[in-house]
């Protein structure tokens, strides 16, 4: 009987890669996620309150030298936030690997004939997809502070956020899979991934930053994710092209994806004790 799985050389372990599993994992995430209301409503208001207080306190005193005429800081900080709420939801979604080798189940995932790469697939593709629906959700404030686009800039949009979402849901799925404590993870996305943020041009233009945080702000591939929704939201007041942020966070996408498979094969999943 012909079967729909295709045979992908593994570690030695005889495994097959089939996109059953792969999905199967992606629908547990989303369904996992959305059964727990309080971290939806936690990943939605905090950015969104991060952006109408910060955004509003601001207010005239912000106005970015790009912008014909100056731009209300609420308008330049709405990318930023969105970017916020994206990086939350992608990076808290991956403590279910934690959770999932707590109850053992990620064990069981782990012995069964099923190609790693389809269970870093169904991990991140889940995670991935629940951020991209949350900053699609945000999104729907953009026409209160005059924003339009059209449905070609909607596309490209869309395809922002999923690479920006699929990219850090991989970057938290390999910072999460060799630990075995929220704790440790929290500690790690205080110390290293809020700093990436803060460093996106999400606060503050690349123009106004002195040299050194300059530079970092342009090595940092979070900083075109930024550049990229704000050059299709506001056109005219970004510092890098459309085509170059895109090329950028594609490349950071097979990077990250590359290395949470790397990180899968690296580590053997032990039940806690």
């Amino acid at each position: 009987m012909a079967t729909n799985t295709a045979v992908i050389p593994s570690s030695g372990d005889g495994s097959t890669f089939s996109l059953t599993p792969a999905l199967s994992l992606w629908k547990r995430e989303v369904v996992r996620f959305y059964r727990n209301r309080s971290r939806v409503i936690g990943v939605i208001a905090s950015p969104l309150l991060f952006w109408i207080v910060i955004g509003s306190g601001f207010g005239t005193s912000f106005r970015s030298e790009n912008a014909k005429g100056g731009q209300h800081y609420l308008d330049f900080f709405f990318p930023g936030a969105l970017i916020m709420i994206v990086l939350f939801t992608a990076i808290f979604t991956m403590m279910s690997v934690i959770e999932d080798r707590k109850e053992g189940f990620l064990l069981s995932v782990m012995v069964a004939p099923v190609h790693r790469t389809a269970i870093v697939l169904g991990k991140v593709l889940g995670g991935a997809t629940l951020a991209a629906a949350q900053g699609l959700l945000f999104l729907i404030a953009a026409p209160f502070i005059g924003v339009r686009f059209g449905l070609e800039q909607f596309a490209l949009i869309l395809l922002v956020i999923f690479l920006v979402s699929f990219s850090l849901t991989a970057l938290g799925f390999a910072i999460a899979w060799p630990m075995d404590s929220t704790q440790a993870f929290h500690a790690i996305i205080n110390l290293f991934l809020m700093p990436l943020w803060m460093l996106s041009g999400a606060l503050f233009p690349i123009s106004g930053a002195s040299k050194w945080i300059g530079w970092l702000m342009r090595i940092n591939p979070l900083t075109y994710g930024t550049e990229a929704l704000r050059s299709l939201l506001f056109p005219g007041t970004t510092t890098f092209s459309l085509t170059l942020c895109l090329a950028v966070l594609t490349a950071f996408t097979a990077v990250m994806f590359v290395l949470s498979f790397v990180m899968a094969n690296r580590r053997s999943t032990k039940p806690v004790a």
